[in-house]
């Protein structure tokens, strides 16, 4: 059938391979997903570098994407984000349609690289599918303004990103309570709730007892994931407990200073950026996992960890109570309460062996329902104008 062809697809974004973050790493597995269904992918985000380079493959996920790397400088206070000058967004828009001519585009932000591409497009006539990936404690961190200026930058930030989203012909958020959150923030109706999704395969679980006690945490670590919480919690526990931080970010020699404060570096691992390999490995070797962010709209980590088979202990805070069912795979605790997060921890390395064990299979059993053909299913079906899967 015709409508079934193969589609040109322009993803849109501003954060990519090499960036480790959760956005980067959807729009990665999103892209390499859409290859192996034989469509025909371009993906517009930053360069390393200031240049503007021709489109040339990488290799990311598996598959090779045609790249399109635009000429960016590092943001000022950040240890790897990078970004495009917003006043050269439409004129790089222009460019990548004219060389991709797509029959849909799809940003993965509103930011700057998604704001050009939209506006551009839509002088075209190509559909535009706008999944929104951001909240404003991800940014704030790094305007250096005071408090009365964050909340101006925060005003226009979300003016400017209604005006984006209003142009587009669906617009996606990982979750409903994120889908929520942006209807409610901007005043847009009908967000759509699409799980980043994840490829279980690539993980392993390992149900059998364990024989020392290991908490592990994977993301960037920045302020709004309040690592400091859980070393103070994890101060307080066992000698023979052990905390792995498998990530970088800005906090990294902050968080180094606490856990000297501390008096807990023999029993703290601060891992770095890691392989994909050795990420899975710190998952199946722990015992549990930990995340105490305030601004978490899915948390793919923890949808990882859930898929190695961990029990999850987490802030309830935003999405997070959409993967953790209380008492059932783990336990929620209220977010900067950090007494509460060392009982929930405790909680679950005092587990006995078939309660640990209960909960290991409740976080396989949940995470499953996120699997990543659906979510490319169902985003095939928004690229073609369709219904939504059921």
């Amino acid at each position: 059938m015709a409508e079934q062809r193969p589609l040109r697809i322009l993803l849109g974004c501003d954060t990519f391979a090499p960036d480790i973050n959760g956005a980067a790493r959807f729009a990665e597995r999103l892209a390499s997903g859409l290859v192996q269904r034989g469509h025909f992918v371009h993906v517009s985000a930053p360069n390393t570098r200031y240049r503007l380079e021709d489109p040339r493959f990488e290799h990311v996920e598996g598959e090779d994407l045609v790249m399109h790397r635009l000429p960016s400088v590092k943001a000022p206070g950040h240890d790897w984000l990078r970004f495009v000058w917003p006043w050269r967004s439409k004129h790089y828009a222009r460019k990548v349609l004219d060389s991709v001519r797509p029959d849909v585009v799809h940003i993965q932000s509103h930011i700057v690289i998604g704001r050009g591409l939209t506006r551009e497009a839509r002088k075209r006539g190509i559909p535009v599918i706008a999944t929104n990936h951001t909240m404003a404690e991800n940014i704030l961190d790094f305007t250096r303004l005071p408090e009365w200026g964050n909340k101006i930058f925060v005003k226009l930030a979300w003016a400017d990103a209604r005006r984006t989203f209003e142009m587009s012909a669906a617009v996606t958020t990982p979750t409903r309570k994120a889908a929520d959150f942006l209807e409610e923030t901007i005043g847009l109706a009908g967000v759509l709730p699409i799980s980043c999704g994840i490829d279980m395969a690539q993980y392993t679980a390992d149900l059998t007892p364990r024989t020392d006690k290991r908490i592990v945490f994977v993301g960037r670590l920045t302020s709004e994931k309040r690592i400091d919480d859980l070393l103070r919690a994890a101060a307080r526990l066992d000698d023979d407990v052990i905390v792995e931080l498998v990530g970088g970010g800005d906090q990294l020699g902050a968080l180094e200073s606490l856990v000297d404060e501390l008096g807990i570096r023999d029993r703290v691992i601060f891992h770095g950026r890691v392989s994909d390999e050795e990420l899975r490995a710190a998952l199946t070797r722990a015992t549990m996992f930990a995340i105490a962010s305030i601004a978490e709209l899915q948390s793919i980590a923890t949808m990882e960890a859930m898929a190695s088979g961990l029990p999850i202990v987490a802030a309830n805070a935003v999405a997070l109570p959409h993967l953790v069912e209380h008492g059932k795979n783990g336990y929620l605790f209220e977010p900067e309460n950090v007494d509460e997060l060392e009982a929930r921890i405790r909680d679950v390395l005092s587990a006995d062996q078939d309660a640990y064990q209960a909960m290991q299979r409740a976080s396989l059993e949940m995470v499953s329902a996120h699997d990543i053909t659906r979510t490319l299913d169902t985003f095939e079906s928004l690229y073609r104008g369709g219904a939504l899967p059921a």
